[in-house]
């Protein structure tokens, strides 16, 4: 019964998704999954000669901030970076670079490689039926990149990519991550042996998928999986789910071979010291989401911090060079859910659909809040302090730690969720240049490596692709800046409060994007859906 109601429902949503992509390049609206981006009408460039004039340049790799620099950038190609000297001496004009075909007047400003989002889904029509609002808040937040798991379904998937690469849409880069059995011709077809998991894999890499999003499979999947993607130069990530995390968790796919995991799903697990599965309560029921996401925090004191499993552990992820892509943000609604579902940024930015979407109810993934208590709250706040260590010392070691954000669920929105994530690992210790770096270069790492290449993006260096983030504040002193609704300051001459910062502009491929304007365009699909409802 279980399986042929599996058929059923990859039939209809696989129909849904094929019409949608049929639709794609004419860009017709939709009543189905989720409407594609227009044709991109936002954003100049690329230049034959932009040059970005003195600004302070944070390159990504940790190292200290450098400036005033100059960055001409050629078509879509960091050039030439000329630094001119103390920050507080007369710039010398006739030692700066000339013939710009454009100029960005960045004196006082900080430019930061593109951000990088290792986790995304670009929404769905119950929430967020336009793509354009997902991709506009990515873009309008200085993230240039991001890696879908999935973005949607996968032939949709694919195409939104290929648009995307061609700046014939306003988004960021795309990397297309897929769950085996995606694809039109596995409509009818399941995974039931490995060689068949080796046939869906060699199949998605002919489709032009990037890599993997896998869950906690049987061993014997979970190798083919992983042996055939590696094979392949394809990257994978795990969620590692509760209904299987038992026989497969974090150390358990890392030795299979597997280049990295996100979540917390299956890290725990892998530390238990007096257990092997955890001890839920015997009414529990996974497809009860409050049983599912609240038994999660109680795991924190079911591991010893600094104890033998968790040493043997960071050890053992470095040894096969892991990327963790944690995710806290998704998560953080249930250690403070006052404060994610009252943000600053809901009134202008997030749609009713999306407000709906999260307010809690027995249908919508993520939406888990029945009768969530200060017993869940508290359980949750001591999980984060011991997944929070983890991820210090894991990157105090060697370890790489990337950001992803996972929005549109549990009151994250786009955009803004990945400034939350930054500031959640400076909570967890990591110093605000080794944020920037998990934002920029060790994301850029994740996509790269298990492919077999070098990183094309995730630096300010000369040779790398022009994906830069230009704000007028130093996010280094406050990552809040960061935020479309920017920071909160009391103005001591006027004595009012003010918001300062935002992202200024956006640099994908060369192309400059003025990120308010992309902000005032994501408000502007707020305003018109609420006053259509209005209407009905």
């Amino acid at each position: 019964m279980r399986s042929t109601l599996k058929l059923q429902f990859k039939a209809i949503a696989v129909t849904v998704f094929a019409l949608l992509f049929l639709a794609a390049n004419d860009v017709q609206a939709q009543d189905d999954y989720i409407t594609p981006a227009p044709d991109r009408e936002r954003g100049e460039g690329p230049f034959d000669r932009l040059i970005i004039r003195g600004a302070t340049m944070i390159n990504g790799d940790g190292g200290m901030p450098v400036g005033p620099v100059d960055i001409v950038v050629e078509g879509n190609t960091i050039e030439e970076i000329h630094s001119l000297g103390h920050p507080e001496a007369e710039i010398d004009e006739e030692d700066r670079p000339e013939d710009a075909t454009r100029e960005i007047d960045a004196e006082g400003m900080y430019v930061l490689p593109g951000f990088i989002d290792n986790h995304v889904h670009t929404g769905g029509e119950s929430k967020a039926p336009e793509a354009e609002y997902a991709y506009k808040l990515w873009l309008s937040h200085g993230i240039t990149t991001v890696r879908g798991v999935p973005f949607g379904p996968l032939e949709w998937s694919l195409s939104e990519r290929e648009r995307s690469a061609n700046n014939e849409i306003a988004a960021p880069r795309m990397v297309s991550y897929h769950r085996p059995e995606s694809g039109d011709e596995w409509e009818d077809r399941s995974i039931r042996t490995p060689e068949e998991a080796r046939e869906w894999v060699r199949y998605a890499n002919e489709k032009g998928v990037d890599g993997l999003k896998l869950g906690a499979h049987r061993p014997a999947i979970m190798e083919a999986l992983i042996d055939e993607a590696n094979s392949l130069n394809m990257g994978q990530t795990a969620h590692l789910g509760q209904t299987g995390v038992s026989r497969m968790n974090a150390v358990d796919a890392a030795r299979l071979g597997m280049t990295g995991f996100t979540h917390f799903y299956g890290l725990f697990e892998s530390m238990y010291e007096d257990r092997d599965v955890q001890p839920w309560p015997t009414d529990a029921n996974y497809n009860n989401e409050q049983d599912r996401f609240g038994q999660v925090g109680r795991q924190w004191d079911m591991i010893d911090p600094e104890g033998e499993q968790w040493n043997a552990l960071l050890d053992e992820f470095l040894e096969h060079d892991y990327f963790i892509n944690p995710t806290m943000v998704i998560y953080e609604a249930s250690r403070n859910l006052s404060d994610s579902r009252n943000a600053d940024w809901h009134e202008e930015y997030t749609l009713p659909s999306m407000m709906e979407f999260y307010t809690p109810n027995l249908e919508d993934h993520g939406s888990y809040f029945f009768n969530w208590t200060t017993h869940d709250e508290v359980a949750w706040k001591n999980f984060y302090d011991r997944w929070m260590a983890f991820l210090d010392d894991y990157k105090d070691r060697g370890g790489r730690v990337t950001i992803g954000s996972d929005a549109g669920f549990i009151y994250k929105l786009y955009g803004f969720s990945y400034v939350e994530e930054m500031e959640l690992l400076q909570e967890a210790g990591f110093h605000p240049l080794e944020v920037v770096r998990a934002a920029t270069l060790h994301g850029a790492q994740e996509i790269f490596e298990p492919q077999g290449e070098s990183i094309r993006y995730g630096e300010i260096r000369e040779g790398l692709l022009a994906d830069l983030v230009l704000v007028d504040e130093n996010p280094l002193e406050n990552f809040k800046v960061l935020y479309g609704t920017g920071a909160i300051r009391l103005n001591t001459e006027t004595d009012e409060i003010e918001r300062v910062g935002g992202v200024q502009y956006t640099i994908k491929d060369g192309i400059v994007y003025d990120a308010e304007q992309l902000r005032e365009d994501v408000r502007q699909m707020v305003d018109e859906q609420e006053q259509s409802r209005e209407t009905e």
